[in-house]
């Protein structure tokens, strides 16, 4: 019996000390949950804190993006305006046409018309050179004398500095704000002799528009002209002396300083070496190119000879029949020529090297049209190698 009992309470005592052991464990366990679970809720909270400051810094940030965004729009949106400022033309012709009325019957009226410019248009930069170049009397000479003002288009619009010049009526005459405007547009014209006056010496055909139109005062005058003598390349004893006492070369310099005697922001360059020599051509061009870089000046240079044109201009437009048949730049039109009568132009030009082999030329067929009845469709076509009935 008493082995019994002690062997009960030995069972009973390690029971009991498994109970203890048991709710030990248990007791660390929770409180190290209890731990976990603080430490987790403060991590938690951290995070959350963490979280808040990111939220915080990203909204920074995302105000920070926003306003970069802002003044990069801003800085984009005035750097559009002010290429679109930059990318107004100068000069910009849109369908300019000029038809002068043939006049017959025994009661004279109007039977016909030439048209000499029919639907032309094209555009001008600041400060860029474009070349007009054609055969005579395809209308080159006649687009110039209407930009300055000398003639008004039958039919379109010519602007300048985003005006319309051929709304406003009688541009051609006096008035106010015309009269303004066509001081800014001057014309450089083929015949020098016939442009200056032959009884005034050089001194009035230069000072008095200059005083005119208040460009000058007479107390700097003198000093002005001589200015302009100076970029023409003439000495200061030429102002005494007539226009008939020039050679062809220094006619066409006082010309030029005519037309740069009134400031102007835009000349016609109508043919003004085609009446000089070779030599004095390449003067003439040289002194157009450094003046026009020089002066910041936009040109509409006229002329015959791809080679002349090629040499000033920047892009080149060539005409026939009062049409423009191929515009672009002066590279690509002299090496890349597309239009049949560009190519046409470019084999005629002489080639100064003896030793280069003869190559056949294509020689151009057929009748020329008449610009009071000019052919139907594509004008070139009655010469062109490359027409099919």
């Amino acid at each position: 019996m008493r082995r019994k009992k002690w062997n009960i309470q030995i069972l009973f005592i390690v029971l009991f000390s498994f109970w203890i052991t048991a709710c030990g464990k248990q007791a660390d366990t929770e409180t190290l949950t209890g731990n976990v679970e603080e430490e987790s809720e403060e991590d938690v909270a951290i995070e959350e804190k963490m979280e808040e400051e990111s939220e915080g810094d990203a909204a920074v940030e995302e105000a920070a993006e926003g306003e970069r965004g802002k003044a990069a729009v801003f800085i984009l949106s005035r750097r559009k305006i002010t290429m679109e400022k930059e990318q107004v033309p100068l000069i910009q012709v849109e369908n300019m046409k000029k038809y002068y009325p043939v006049k017959g019957g025994i009661i004279p009226h109007t039977t016909a018309y030439i048209k000499a410019v029919d639907g032309v248009s094209f555009s001008i930069m600041q400060g860029e050179t474009l070349g007009l170049v054609g055969e005579s009397g395809c209308g080159k000479s006649t687009i110039g004398r209407q930009l300055v003002g000398l003639e008004e288009p039958t039919e379109g619009s010519i602007y300048y500095k985003g005006t319309n010049l051929a709304k406003m009526k009688n541009f051609s005459r006096k008035n106010g704000e015309r009269q303004r405007i066509r001081t800014n547009l001057q014309m450089v014209f083929q015949d020098s002799y016939s442009s200056l006056n032959p009884r005034k010496h050089i001194y009035e055909i230069l000072a008095q528009p200059m005083l005119y139109h208040q460009v000058s005062t007479k107390e700097t005058v003198e000093k002005d002209i001589a200015k302009l003598l100076d970029m023409v390349g003439l000495p200061m004893n030429v102002l005494g002396r007539y226009p008939h006492e020039f050679s062809g070369g220094q006619r066409q310099r006082i010309s030029i300083a005519k037309a740069l005697s009134l400031n102007p922001e835009f000349i016609v360059c109508d043919e003004p070496v085609s009446a000089l020599d070779v030599s004095i051509q390449a003067q003439i061009l040289n002194l157009l190119r450094s003046l026009q870089k020089e002066l910041n000046l936009t040109l509409l240079f006229v002329g015959h000879g791809l080679g002349a044109v090629n040499y000033v201009s920047d892009r080149i437009a060539v005409m026939y029949l009062g049409k423009i048949v191929e515009i672009g730049s002066a590279e690509d039109v002299f090496r890349h020529p597309v239009h049949p009568y560009t190519k046409a132009l470019l084999e005629a030009v002489p080639v100064p090297d003896p030793e280069t082999e003869d190559k056949e030329r294509g020689i151009l067929q057929g009748e020329i049209g008449s610009s009071e009845a000019p052919p139907a469709g594509c004008r070139f076509h009655t010469r062109c190698p490359y027409a099919v009935e």
